[in-house]
């Protein structure tokens, strides 16, 4: 059976279909690279419609001087120095557009892709058995702790965290970054291509005009 419909009701009907299909259109996520303004380093960034993701290199020497000054001593430090460490911003940015929503993750599901296969990131926990079972003193632990990014946590928009992340290769790897989190009530998953870790080097102060 065949019903007439108005030449009014008919445009109606599509300018209605058209502002769902407008409004539910998902920008494609994009990633950039450069050097990092104020670290002086090399950054990959990944860009969604509601967050953005910046990695940041950590030079070995950092990471080494760093954990020496919280009560690491030389070998743990050492460790973790040539564990590939990037500082890791993490920025829930739907507040900026018409479609606020919460965004959480969990860096266990991230994955390392380096010659074909696949591995998990080295976070928090993995590195808290490690410094338990060398009886590493509790504040020096607590230190450690505050420094990394969080395992998993969730952002209302607007909100925002920084640390770092370890990715538990040997300086100077190449490696993709697979990146899965959760808005707009579904799972996002991109992948970072061709990221870089820091080289073990020892740059010279640059010199001021």
């Amino acid at each position: 059976m065949f019903y007439k419909t108005s030449p009014q009701l008919f445009i109606s009907i599509l300018l209605l279909l058209a502002s769902y299909f407008i409004c539910h259109v998902t920008l494609a996520a994009t990633v950039t690279t450069g050097i990092d303004e104020q670290a002086k380093l090399p950054y990959w960034e990944l860009k969604d419609q509601g967050m953005v993701l910046r990695l940041v290199q950590r030079l070995p020497i950092q990471s080494r001087a760093f954990f020496l000054a919280r009560g690491f001593n030389k070998q743990q430090a050492e460790r973790i120095a040539q564990s590939c460490v990037f500082q890791t911003v993490f920025k829930n940015i739907s507040d900026e557009g018409s479609q606020p929503g919460p965004l959480s993750y969990n860096l266990r599901d991230w994955k390392v892709v380096i010659n074909g296969k696949q591995k998990g990131l080295k976070v928090r926990e993995d590195w808290m058995k490690e410094w338990q079972a060398e009886k590493v003193t509790k504040p020096v632990q607590l230190a450690f702790e505050w420094a990394l990014y969080p395992t998993q946590q969730a952002y209302k928009a607007g909100d925002y965290n920084w640390g770092m992340s370890v990715f538990n290769l040997k300086p100077s790897s190449k490696f993709d970054l697979t990146v899965i989190w959760t808005q707009f009530g579904n799972k996002h998953k991109e992948t970072i291509k061709n990221m870089e870790c820091a080289a073990d080097i020892n740059p010279q102060p640059e010199e001021q005009l």
